[in-house]
């Protein structure tokens, strides 16, 4: 090689040796494996036996395996096997983007638009397919993304499918103030037609208006028969409905609900009475003043005239923050007096009767 020909190729060797050196610009970061990037597995699979079905629901996997954004959620599949209920139920293996041995049952849109059975990032659905009363059956939920990895399987969810109990019977609902008093009987028998063997809860539903479903409120203990729902807000309408609640082993089986029942709480409570009424009188005309009931929620003080011995007879109201009143026309004589006080409530209540006074008007 030419002297020529070496100072030609030199700076072409010193810049490749530099390339070696330096990384490459835009270069991708490790690999990620493809196991990692599958999308987290379902982890609070939940079911109970209702209105003659298997309701289970679910919250839709947020992650990926590698605890990255699952931005792209594509489906849900839903599998389901049964047995007599011996023994450990079947294991859940993945094969072929299946559970080995199960059926699948449901699958739920995920992508966007979502299936109407998610909701606020929770799927839920009702089994209805061939369910037989005494036997055993277990769930368990794949997800995958939108290109299609497949999540590992959820935890297995075993109920057995169990008759559930009737709707309590008598049941009533009673207004109080600033609340609703409820009661009922236990139901008799199961809907299978076998008898309640064990004291039941029961779920308390409540709804704001005739047109809302009611939503659960309140469990009782077991045998409980009555409830109080309190903190209510007077003169306004609720509407609720009670279900009774058994297990069946582990299985929480849920009965109908009762028809809605209907009730408005009320203030019953009268207000304490004016005091210190005071009274002036002169030809004709007799000036009352007092102080004022207690109570937040009076509206009204009534003011009352008889003669001595006689009935107490309303001659006037004066409005609150008022607390004078004039009573004029007055006849001759001796005259007593007495004052109430009366709250806002639709069905207004009225105190017992302030002191009483005794005046002559000449």
């Amino acid at each position: 090689m030419t002297v020529g020909r070496r100072r030609a190729l030199g700076p072409l060797l010193a810049a490749a040796l530099v390339l070696l050196v330096l990384p490459a610009c835009g270069r991708k970061g490790t690999p990620v494996a493809p196991e990692r990037r599958l999308p987290q597995p379902v982890a609070d699979l939940r079911g109970v036996v209702r209105d003659g079905g298997i309701e289970l629901s679910w919250s839709v996997p947020q992650r990926r395996v590698d605890n990255t954004r699952l931005i792209d959620p594509g489906l849900a599949r839903l599998f389901r096997a049964e047995d007599g209920g011996q023994g450990e139920p079947r294991a859940a293996l993945l094969k072929d983007d299946r559970v080995a041995g199960y059926t699948e049952v449901a699958t739920i849109r995920l992508a966007e638009p979502p299936s109407p059975l998610v909701r606020s990032g929770r799927v839920a659905v009702t089994d209805r397919r061939n369910l037989a009363l005494g036997r055993r059956y277990t769930y368990v939920v794949l997800t995958a993304d939108a290109q299609g990895r497949v999540s590992p399987p959820s935890p297995r969810l075993t109920l057995t499918f169990a008759g559930a109990p009737e709707p309590p019977a008598d049941f009533r609902v009673e207004p109080g103030d600033r609340e609703a008093r409820l009661s009922w009987k236990p139901p008799a028998r199961l809907t299978d037609g076998g008898a309640v063997s064990e004291p039941l809860v029961y779920e308390i539903l409540r709804a704001p208006a005739a047109d809302v479903p009611p939503a659960p409120l309140a469990r009782t203990t077991p045998g409980t028969t009555s409830m109080t729902d309190r903190n209510l807000e007077n003169d306004r309408t609720y509407y609720y409905a009670v279900r009774a609640i058994r297990r069946a082993g582990t299985t929480q089986v849920e009965g109908e609900p009762t028809t809605t029942a209907a009730v408005t709480p009320v203030d019953v409570t009268p207000p304490p009475p004016p005091t210190d009424l005071v009274a002036i009188p002169s030809e004709g005309t007799v000036r009352l003043s007092w102080t004022p009931s207690t109570a937040t929620d009076v509206a009204t003080h009534v003011v009352y005239r008889g003669r001595a011995g006689g009935p107490l007879e309303r001659v006037g109201a004066v409005r609150v923050p008022g607390s004078t009143f004039t009573d004029q026309n007055v006849p001759p004589g001796a005259w007593r007096y007495a004052v109430t006080a009366q709250d806002a409530g639709a069905r207004a209540n009225e105190s017992r009767p302030s002191n009483e006074v005794t005046v002559t008007v000449p």
